[in-house]
This record gives structure tokens, sequence and C-alpha cells, in this order.
């Protein structure tokens, strides 16, 4: 039998303050809280969800796991999710890319990408 991916987790200075930002973007609500671990998702059975945890250690170089948001609207959306509380990022990518690269409130790298109908497309 295969595995499932059930959550993506993140570390975070401050995972509620994460939580919230991130159920702000996906429109998602907080699952379960405690002083080890916030996670959120969409429902409580509808899986992946995120999990953020507490670290002491700052980020200091990219990502190499970030999302992938796919909206109606890009433009749009990382307008939204600009006023939410994040930030553009330049990781290197040209300035002919369909996407936008973004930064969470703790710096963490996402992009929004125009709009797919499939995960090859």
């Amino acid at each position: 039998m295969a595995s499932s991916l059930y959550s993506i987790v993140i570390d975070a200075h401050d995972m509620r303050a994460q939580a919230r930002f991130w159920c702000d973007v996906l429109d998602w609500r907080i699952l379960h809280a405690d002083d080890l671990e916030v996670t959120i998702g969409a429902d409580v059975s509808a899986t992946p969800g995120l999990t953020f945890v507490p670290v002491e250690e700052g980020k200091t170089i990219k990502n190499r796991l970030h999302i992938d948001l796919n909206p109606d609207d890009r433009d749009a959306e990382v307008e939204r999710i600009i006023a939410l509380g994040a930030r553009r990022a330049d990781v290197g990518q040209s300035p002919d890319v369909t996407w936008v690269v973004l930064e969470d409130p703790e710096g963490n790298e996402f992009c929004v990408l125009a709009p797919k109908k499939s995960l090859i497309g």
C-alpha cells in the first residue's frame, strides 16, 4: 500500500501567527493548537494539512521545499495575499515566468501560479 500525503510541517517562530496567515490565504481553519504544534486544514478529514511547529533558529537560505498556489486570477490573488502580510521575493526567477514568488510573514517562499487545470498543464 502506498503512503498518502498527510501534512506539510513548517518551522515557525510564531506558529499561531503563521497558522492564521495561512488560514486566511487558503480559507482554512485551525484544527488543533497546543504548545507543540498548530495544525490547519479545510476540514479534519481533508488531507493534506499544514502543521506549524516552534523553532528557535531563523531562516537563512531559500526554502528547498515550497508551496504552489493555483488561483483563478494570479494577479488579483497576489495582491490579496500581499494585503494579508506576504512580500514579493526574488529567488532568481526570470522576468518572463508565469508565477509570482512571495514570502510569508516569516520569510518562507511560495509561488502563486498562473491558473492551471491539471498537475501537468
